[in-house]
């Protein structure tokens, strides 16, 4: 398969270092609107062709896919221009703004028999998958709590006024859009949809810098955390009856955890590679994308719609 990339956001080098490792992967051409950038990608990472213009990328007729890395205001518009043009498309975290936006997305890929596929990384993280196959061994779920705060390197200058696009509440910015989805994905992926969804944000200028969800399922209670004002120990802890499943990892990139039966020693589970981080969904991916996997990659958006729906309960609050 062909790849488009659009920008030279922070995630690009880590899908284009991924991407060499995958042979049925091809990144064909990018699109950086200033120039010198474009040229350095380019040169580092062998890509042939550069455009200067969106348009004049997804008019290439050669691409099969785009990788759509940018601001979170602008995914629904440029996946939306991408499947009207006939593309695949890869889209970043998360997925849209609005589930509104993200369903009319979901239906226009089903329509025209394309992919849509959110490049989250806990969904094919083999230690996400091991926690999914001991999960039974903890009994009856009663607590689950993540912490995924990081002080954020633009906060500083978020108090003076200056406002990056990940504090900026016109453009989907804010504790919940940026890192409290990746906790929002990790308990969705186990557990569903929650009965209920509450949101409580610390506010500045309008967004939320941190803030506390709480998911109420029918037997257990969820707490997620994230921050960009403030850091602390980070953590996954899945407690039931039987047992725990405990981490001092985030939720994004999960590299470890333990797991622990009740009055037995814990046992510690360190299953994804660290070098290249986005290897395994990519991977994931291209399996689905050769196989046509329709069946899989429609359980996959689903889960990104789920998602959505929770982010947009969460907002209201």
């Amino acid at each position: 398969m062909r790849i488009g990339i659009v920008g030279a956001g922070m995630t690009v080098p880590w899908f284009l270092e991924a991407a060499k490792l995958i042979p049925e992967m091809e990144v064909r051409a990018l699109y950086v609107r200033k120039e010198e950038k474009r040229q350095e990608l380019c040169e580092k990472y062998q890509v042939p062709v550069a455009y200067d213009s969106y348009e004049k990328l997804l008019a290439d007729a050669s691409i099969d896919v785009l990788y759509l890395p940018v601001p979170n205001h602008l995914h629904y518009s440029f996946a939306k221009q991408a499947l009207d043009a006939g593309k695949h498309v890869i889209l970043e975290k998360p997925f849209t703004v609005t589930y509104a936006e993200a369903k009319e997305l979901a239906d226009l890929a089903r329509a025209k028999g394309l992919i849509l596929f959110e490049a989250i990384t806990n969904q094919y993280n083999p230690n996400y998958d091991k926690v999914r196959e001991l999960l039974p061994g903890v009994g009856d779920v009663k607590i689950v709590q993540l912490n995924y705060s990081q002080y954020s390197s633009r906060y500083e200058a978020f108090k003076q006024g200056q406002i990056a696009p990940v504090f900026d509440p016109k453009k989907a910015g804010g504790a919940l859009m940026d890192l409290n989805v990746y906790n929002i994905h990790f308990v969705a992926g186990l557990f569903g949809e929650p009965k209920a969804v509450h949101y409580y944000p610390n506010m500045e200028k309008g967004v939320d810098t941190s803030g506390i969800l709480v998911l109420e399922y029918p037997t257990f209670q969820c707490v997620c955390i994230a921050a960009k004002d403030c850091g602390a120990p980070l953590s996954v802890n899945i407690e039931g009856d039987k047992g725990c499943i405990f981490s001092h990892s985030n939720s994004g990139r999960f590299e470890e955890f333990h797991y622990q039966e009740n009055k037995q020693e814990p046992v510690h589970y360190e299953l994804a590679r660290r070098d290249c981080i986005f290897v395994e969904e990519l991977q994931a991916f291209t399996d689905y994308y050769v196989g046509n996997d329709r069946v899989e990659l429609e359980k996959r958006l689903e889960h990104s719609l789920l998602v959505m729906k929770i982010l947009d309960a969460a907002r209201q609050k």
